[in-house]
């Protein structure tokens, strides 16, 4: 349920709207407005609730039922699109931001020249995975804390912030330590408990969508997220789905994009390397990612992709980096955007 308050309602006049819901053991989120307030009414029951108990107080304007199972992740509790902000980087609104870097951290002279080249080209954000699920037990599982410590130096050296990603929810604690984003993958987009601690971290989280998740999942994980005091600094990460084809590692239907900023307030970037799974299909999947209107890409590079410890497949090399950044620039003044 959302309560809508009058323009120029006052703090004690809000405060005894929030109140009134909690007399009913309901939760409570303030969506502050620079007009208006919003107030999310939250809980398992609150449909046995007539919505006029909340319209008759004082300071109302209106009060409906969000009928999708999301809730604060849905524009109908916040109609302005959210843009993060962390330091000096903004992500939403009208410029693009790009994430990338390796797959795994796995030394320090590989991450080092990946933190250059990306900023170099006008990247903002250096992804590297110091914990790494793998499919196979014997993959490379990463560097762990090492590893962080790694990203770290290159944070000291580029400026470039750190978005890495947590496995398992006793392990964000240290992350938040390191990184600047964490970031919460595919396998584990419904781990509920490593949602919930993300969600406290106090770091603004990437969610990445499941293997086979509807946008209605991926947008209800969200809502951990954003139920835990995290305000509204998630950023959504679609990077494709299974489907029977086999000639690409998963699909991705472009159109997830203008579907997400329809229905949810939070920015959307794109993956455009694990659903190609080859490199070579990589910048043109980024580039319509772009072209569809996402807020940022987050792809993976390596000096030398064939000695890669995770994911060489799907890396780009520094130079096919540098030359899809540019034909990305160009796509963005087209559709009036800027990287």
């Amino acid at each position: 349920m959302i309560i809508e308050m009058q323009k120029g309602a006052d703090e004690p006049t809000i405060q005894r709207v929030v109140e009134r819901v909690k007399e009913f053991g309901f939760d409570v989120q303030l969506n502050v407005g620079e007009e208006e307030v919003v107030i999310a009414v939250l809980g398992s029951n609150t449909g046995i609730v007539d919505t006029q108990v909340f319209e008759a107080l004082p300071g109302v304007e209106r009060v409906f039922r969000i009928m999708e199972p999301f809730k604060l992740a849905s524009r109908k509790f916040k109609p302005t699109s959210t843009i993060v902000k962390i330091e000096n980087v903004e992500i939403g609104e009208n410029k693009i931001v790009i994430m990338a870097g390796p797959c795994a951290v796995e030394s320090e002279a590989q991450l080092l020249s990946c933190a250059r080249i990306v900023q170099k080209n006008g990247g903002k954000i250096l992804r590297g995975g110091a914990f790494k699920p793998r499919t196979s037990p014997f993959g490379f599982q990463g560097l762990e804390e090492k590893g962080l410590k790694l990203l770290a130096k290159a944070r000291e050296e580029t400026g470039l912030l750190i978005v890495t990603e947590a496995v398992a929810a006793e392990d964000v604690g240290l992350i938040s330590k390191y990184a600047d984003i964490i970031q919460v993958g595919a396998r584990n987009m419904q781990n509920y408990r490593l949602l919930k601690a993300a969600g406290k971290s106090g770091r603004p989280v990437l969610l990445k969508n499941g293997f086979a998740s509807k946008i209605e999942e991926w947008l209800c994980a969200a809502d951990y997220l954003l139920n835990e005091n995290n305000g509204h600094s998630v950023i959504l990460c679609a990077r494709g789905i299974r489907t029977f084809e086999d000639r690409t590692r998963f699909s991705f239907p472009v159109e997830v994009i203008p579907v997400v900023k329809r229905f949810s307030h939070l920015p959307i970037i794109g993956d455009p390397s694990h659903p190609s799974g080859d490199f070579r299909y990589v910048p043109a999947v980024a580039r319509a990612i772009i072209a569809a209107g996402a807020d940022g890409l987050l792809m993976e590079i390596h000096p030398d992709p064939k000695k890669a410890l995770s994911d060489g497949a799907q890396s780009l090399t520094f130079s096919d980096f540098s030359r899809l950044m540019r034909e990305l620039k160009d796509i963005a003044k087209a559709i009036g955007r800027e990287i």
